[in-house]
């Protein structure tokens, strides 16, 4: 199968690519095509990749094109990861909402809906030329806010393009972890939009576990969101919300904090990617260490401004793994060879919550 990947030149497509190398069954993933604007850090993400193949036999073939018209041509899988406006737009998103006293973040902030302002237009162009140059092609959509373009891009592809994060999978194994659970086997009772949903459920050889887990304070306050939320405000709601919720439900207090922060999110991953991107670049250096130690880094300090308004210190190293890459690949597996799974994407409501159009774009489980 060919799979192309849009913003292939972006620092987490080694995260796919690395998937990808593990898939030894038939019917994978035998050509990647990196589709991005900026063809050095096209270059400097195929370093990593060539690194990561050296010793896997028979790696898919990876190649790199500025063209996204040849990118698409022929591909059965469509990842689209793009950015419009790069990490410095990210960053001038936040910089201007928090000087005037509101939320920046770039999926549930004022900065979300600047970000989805520049976005919408490229992804429904990318749905267009998917529709015509690879009609029988799945997209599995990456880009933030996932939801508001997962939606426009609906519009164009139907059930065809499918909206997917980490986040809801993450939170589901933590909960089972908790409850002593193989988060494999645990069935997850998830619903909301992208980044805004909430676990009400989830069932362990067909019982519900979580009026345990939200009887017990010491289960409940042993993992990140326990440590994020607070006890009693998680058994208020009766239910596990996703970790952006803290920006909805403490919202204040995340403003302070990032008008406090020496740099916006944004602007930390702009410089730090900066570096990366330039180093990976001169001669003699292991383009895989550079970028082992950067994303390291990149994951330990993320919401780390929502974790120390909380109190909640340093994420657990069981979190510090990503994610998002294994849900695109069991997605990609149950469609191409038909396997039954149940994963937490996003789709279309088609009746699922009354309260939304049935074109809405909600995040459940499917």
């Amino acid at each position: 199968m060919k799979l192309t990947i849009l913003g292939g030149g972006g620092f987490r497509v080694p995260l796919v690519y690395g998937a990808l190398l593990g898939d030894r069954r038939e019917g994978r993933v035998t050509e990647v095509v990196l589709h991005d604007l900026d063809a050095g850090r096209l270059s400097a993400v195929t370093r990593v990749l060539a690194e990561q193949a050296a010793q896997v036999e028979d790696a898919p073939r990876v190649s790199a094109t500025t063209d996204l018209d040849e990118a698409l041509r022929g591909a059965d899988f469509v990842f689209s990861a793009i950015r419009v406006g790069g990490l410095e737009g990210r960053a001038e998103d936040e910089r201007v909402a928090l000087a005037e006293g509101v939320l920046g973040q770039e999926t549930v902030g004022a900065g979300g809906i600047a970000y989805g302002l520049r976005t919408v237009p490229v992804a429904v162009d990318i749905a267009r030329r998917v529709a015509r140059l690879a009609p029988d092609a799945w997209v599995i959509n990456f880009t933030n806010p996932a939801g508001l373009v997962t939606e426009a891009m609906s519009r164009h592809l139907g059930d065809r393009v499918i909206g997917i994060c980490d986040s809801p999978v993450g939170l589901g194994r933590r909960i089972a972890r908790v409850l002593g659970a193989n988060p494999n086997e645990a069935w997850i009772d998830y619903v909301g939009l992208n980044h805004l949903g909430w676990v009400r459920g989830l069932k362990i050889a067909g019982r519900d576990e979580l009026p345990r887990l939200l009887a017990d304070p010491d289960l409940l306050g042993s993992f990140e969101e326990g440590k994020l939320f607070g006890v009693d405000w998680l058994r208020s709601l009766g239910a596990i919300p996703n970790e952006y919720l803290h920006y909805y439900y403490f919202n204040r207090e995340a403003v302070r904090a990032y008008q406090q922060a020496e740099k916006t999110r944004g602007a930390f991953l702009a410089d730090q990617q900066a570096r990366f991107y330039d180093e990976v670049g001169a001669p003699g250096v292991r383009a895989l260490d550079v970028w082992d130690r950067t994303r390291a880094e990149r994951e330990a300090t993320y919401m780390s401004e929502n974790r120390e308004t909380a109190g909640a210190g340093e994420r657990d190293a069981d979190d510090l793994s990503g994610g998002y890459e294994k849900v695109a690949l069991a997605l990609m597996r149950a469609i191409a060879r038909d396997e039954r799974t149940t994963l937490i994407l996003n789709v279309r409501n088609q009746g699922t919550l009354s309260v939304l159009d049935t074109d809405a774009v909600i995040e459940v489980p499917c």
